[in-house]
């Protein structure tokens, strides 16, 4: 049997993250005089990279030593805001044991800097379980750029077309896409409508089976 792998993103994926980093935003933003709406937040930050957050609001281009100081300060934000409520979108931990139990190669690959990755990863206890970590440091183009994805596979040693991705932004399905792999639709922040078509779509891990995936691979 060829190699299979299942890739996760992090941010609304394996934790129902981003009413906590709008909330850590919101703090950033106020600061500067700044209050984007809820409609805002939904187009301009979920699965988005935060160089782009920020040129978007800001209204111009944030580089340098200056985009360092400010990513640290909301990211720094959104870790003492999310410490204390880390919890698994429903069914992920025995969804990832599931697929381990089964050869399955997983990875995580996720626009998030490696602390927020860290933090989660802490808790939740999945680090283990993961043949591929990757975060904003260890990429060059973010999504849609479908970059973090053909290198996951690499290192999973899987070709892109034998693996299934979980992603719930509209950059995040573009990039799998682009990548050219399954894609689980995870409506964590987005209806079907406002995600690229996807092969799946899930509420919570209750909705997706080992035989679907096996299926979109084609080992059925």
């Amino acid at each position: 049997m060829s190699k299979k792998a299942v890739i996760f993103d992090m941010d609304g994926v394996i934790c129902h993250t981003n009413p906590y980093h709008s909330k850590a935003f919101r703090v950033f933003f106020e600061k500067r005089g700044l209050n984007p709406t809820d409609q805002e937040f939904a187009e301009h930050m979920f699965g988005k990279s935060n160089s782009y957050i920020l040129k978007h609001f800001l209204g111009r281009e944030i580089v340098g030593d200056e985009f360092k100081q400010m990513e640290d300060e909301k990211e720094g934000l959104f870790r003492e805001i999310y410490a204390n409520e880390i919890e698994p979108i429903s069914g992920f931990l025995n969804w990832l044991e599931l697929l381990k139990t089964n050869g399955f190669k997983t990875g995580v690959a996720t626009s998030a800097p490696r602390a927020n990755l860290d933090l989660i990863m802490g808790k939740l206890g999945f680090e283990p379980q993961m043949e591929s970590i990757m975060a904003s440091e260890d990429v060059s183009k973010h999504k849609p750029d479908p970059e973090v994805y053909l290198t996951t596979a690499a290192n999973l040693g899987v070709e892109p077309q034998n693996c299934v991705v979980f992603e719930d932004s509209f950059s995040g399905v573009s990039a799998a896409i682009n990548a050219g792999m399954k894609v689980v639709g995870v409506l964590s922040s987005h209806t079907k409508e406002e995600l690229p078509p996807c092969d799946h779509h899930i509420n919570t891990y209750a909705d997706v089976s080992l035989s679907q995936i096996q299926t979109f691979l084609k080992y059925a």
